[in-house]
């Protein structure tokens, strides 16, 4: 650790999303639906930095990060990701990186999910190939275009105020506020729809766009009283638009209320607002 704090480091402000933050009809708040992901300032020294002084072979495709928890928490990395932006991070948010966040140590891939975030960072190996890892079990797909979709977070965003259990007090003006998020870079921007999807709006964007990070996005909404549903869809720095479930049940060839997100769901949120106030999951 001594070692590692004498080296340059970085601080950067990047998402964590599982890939478990999946939304469902049954479920009723946006906690629910899409409460698996949390954003913080992350510091710690360039993952690359440490493979260029190690001595990386012109051999190499792959890193294996290794933690020391009681599963042998471990993940293959592209080494092209682990050469980018990679962090071996044992700071967040301007403290030591606590033990529930994998103290002393823990490994930052910005934009991918989860599990490769690697807690209480042991270990990394610079190898030839795939390694087929406790974590690894189960993420990988034989269908190259499911496989696709898995480890970066495609554009998301979520509308949190008024989102599912919350109560309209009547007509009027209200203040609609969500997150977006990609993890292919920075959000370029966010647009809202008051008429389940019909006609879209541009949101305007509350917080710095800085690259996989959650943005804060808000839009000016008057309320008629009337039964409607709001929904919102991020377009990243790459112009990736956010899809809707149809479009996804397209791109699968599905129904549409039977449609099966595979990969990491990032498909646009509705929330169906009742002609008395209160907001619901509009996809139940």
């Amino acid at each position: 650790m001594d070692e590692l704090r004498r080296l340059p480091y970085v601080s950067r402000v990047h998402f964590i999303e599982c890939l478990g933050n999946r939304a469902r009809p049954t479920h009723k708040t946006v906690q629910e639906t899409h409460g698996l992901t949390s954003c913080a300032e992350w510091t710690g020294v360039p993952l690359s930095l440490l493979l260029k002084e190690a001595g990386v072979q012109n051999t190499a495709s792959w890193i294996v990060a290794e933690g020391a928890e009681e599963v042998k928490g471990a993940s293959s990395i592209p080494l092209a990701k682990a050469m980018d932006d990679c962090l071996v991070c044992y700071a967040q948010n301007g403290e030591p990186i606590r033990p529930q966040q994998g103290f002393p140590l823990r490994l930052i891939v910005p934009g991918f999910e989860g599990i490769y975030q690697i807690k209480y960072l042991r270990r990394i190996k610079v190898v030839d190939r795939y390694y087929m890892t406790y974590d690894d079990y189960g993420h990988i797909n034989p269908d190259p275009k499911v496989a696709a979709l898995t480890h970066q977070i495609g554009p998301k965003s979520v509308i949190t105020y008024p989102s599912g259990g919350h109560q309209l007090s009547g007509p009027g003006f209200y203040e609609i506020s969500g997150l977006a998020w990609s993890g292919a870079g920075a959000v370029r921007g966010v647009e809202v729809s008051a008429d389940g999807g019909l006609n879209w709006k541009t949101a305007e964007l509350r917080s710095p766009a800085y690259p996989m990070a959650h943005t804060r996005f808000g839009y000016h909404w008057n309320w008629d009283g009337k039964e409607c549903t709001l929904m919102s869809r991020c377009t990243d720095e790459l112009g990736t638009v956010q899809p809707t479930r149809a479009e996804i049940a397209k791109y699968w060839n599905q129904p549409v209320d039977k449609v099966q997100v595979r990969g990491n769901d990032n498909s646009v949120q509705p929330w169906k607002v009742a002609s008395d106030g209160s907001v619901h999951n509009g996809l139940a």
